[in-house]
């Protein structure tokens, strides 16, 4: 069933390049691929990626992903903020990688794997 799944999609992508009218070959480097899942991931409410994690070499240790015959697989690194129902954050997080992975690249995303690493709480305001 996720061979016949797999299948399907590169044909479809294989279409949409030929009705797009490309004239040879477009390759995306799998930093542009990490760095819009990276985004799509700071967009979601309740999310927090370490600042100075979108420069550079920290940008691999919050997301990484794999291009492989046209399908993406995305892993994403983060602390969810205190407060915030963390099966919704990691459901949100899926959609909007995959929404914009795909409308952006024409790759199709086969997984995103989420990993939260903490909680984030809020400021008391106290002084230490």
């Amino acid at each position: 069933m996720a061979e016949e799944y797999f299948e399907n999609a590169a044909a479809a992508a294989e279409t949409e390049k030929e009705e797009a009218g490309f004239i040879g070959e477009v390759q995306i480097a799998d930093e542009v691929v990490q760095t819009i899942a990276a985004l799509a991931t700071s967009e979601v409410d309740g999310v927090i990626i370490p600042a100075g994690m979108f420069g550079g070499k920290n940008l691999s240790k919050a997301v990484r992903v794999i291009v492989k015959d046209e399908m993406v697989t995305v892993d994403v690194v983060f602390e969810a903020k205190y407060g915030y129902s963390i099966p919704k954050i990691t459901k949100d997080v899926q959609d909007k990688v995959v929404q914009a992975i795909e409308s952006m690249t024409g790759l199709h995303v086969s997984e995103v794997n989420v990993r939260i690493t903490g909680v984030k709480l809020p400021n008391t305001g106290s002084a230490d």
